[in-house]
């Protein structure tokens, strides 16, 4: 009988990518959509083979119908807490009511566990859901990807190509931060959604890179220096995006506000992957640094070619 996968966020770029290897895998994958979904990308996974459910979250009896069946359902959910809590709470709870055995999180992201409360808003509200899954009567697997590799491409600090510089916090130079692409978290969640095996929490990274071993590398692959800058301890970090959140309160009800971006900067260096799950899964091949960094440097050639 075909395991039979529920994913919640499908027609977002992880969820899509999540439904192209589950069906790879030979998994039947029902989506979950609301009516305002895009009906392009609706459309696009029910010709990839994906059933489509159109049904909203607060409704109860939708949503039980829609998980009865299910081996497993994944949430690719992203958003504050109406949706992180709320949403996923909801969906949870349909899940245990239909009987189905494993639940998935949205928690693709750095290992909060290791993070204390503050330390950053959207892992906060992960943590509230935490609490609520594991209350629950179903067996749950958190997924952490550390940050994704696609970030390093948008000039943030730690990798500014424009000021061709390379920050990291006092003590941290040689600091592994984790590292995953989309497509490689796609690719091992689909098999973990598909394995009745899993322990609570699996770790993975495509690659981890210090800021030192960074510096080296894009000197090589750029064929220009980087400039390594110490922007202080940790701790004044975390009290100048404190400042700046205290100034800019519209940003609570933003999913990305300027320091919730350095709130990910900071979980960087303040949390990392002691040991990885990468092999638990045999096949997958794993985007490098040097790829990630090559295709940086491609665009980067091509923009200044066209003048952009």
């Amino acid at each position: 009988m075909k395991n039979i996968i529920l994913v919640a966020g499908a027609t977002g770029d992880l969820g899509s990518r999540l439904c192209k290897h589950l069906l790879k895998n030979g998994a039947g994958v029902r989506a979950l959509v609301r009516a305002e979904t895009n009906q392009e990308k609706i459309n696009e996974l029910r010709e990839s083979g994906v059933e489509i459910v159109t049904v909203s979250f607060e409704d109860e009896a939708g949503l039980v119908s829609a998980c009865k069946g299910v081996s497993c359902v994944v949430s690719v959910l992203a958003g504050l807490r109406e949706v992180i809590v709320t949403a996923q709470s909801q969906l949870l709870q349909a899940a245990v009511q239909a009987g189905v055995p494993r639940f998935i999180p949205s928690d693709f992201c750095t290992d909060f566990t290791q993070l204390q409360a503050g330390e950053n808003r959207n892992f906060d509200l992960r943590k509230e859901f935490q609490f609520v899954l594991e209350t629950s009567d179903i067996r749950a697997t958190s997924v952490f990807n550390g940050a994704f590799a696609y970030v390093l491409q948008y000039d943030i600090p730690l990798l500014d190509t424009k000021a061709m510089t390379i920050t990291y916090y006092s003590g941290k130079a040689d600091w592994q931060i984790d590292f995953t692409s989309l497509e490689d978290t796609a690719a091992f969640t689909a098999r973990a959604a598909l394995d009745n095996t899993t322990p609570r929490f699996l770790r993975i990274a495509g690659f981890q890179i210090s800021p030192i071993e960074l510096a080296a590398l894009t000197g090589r692959i750029f064929g220009e220096h980087f400039e390594l800058k110490d922007q202080g301890t940790l701790e004044q970090f975390s009290a100048y995006i404190q400042k700046v959140r205290t100034e800019n309160p519209a940003g609570e009800n933003q999913l990305y506000p300027q320091w919730q971006q350095m709130q990910y900067l900071y979980s960087m260096f303040a949390a990392h992957h002691l040991t990885l799950d990468n092999n638990r899964y045999p096949g997958l091949n794993w985007q490098t640094v040097e790829t990630t960094l090559q295709e940086i440097n491609n665009n980067k050639t091509a923009q200044n070619g066209a003048g952009i």
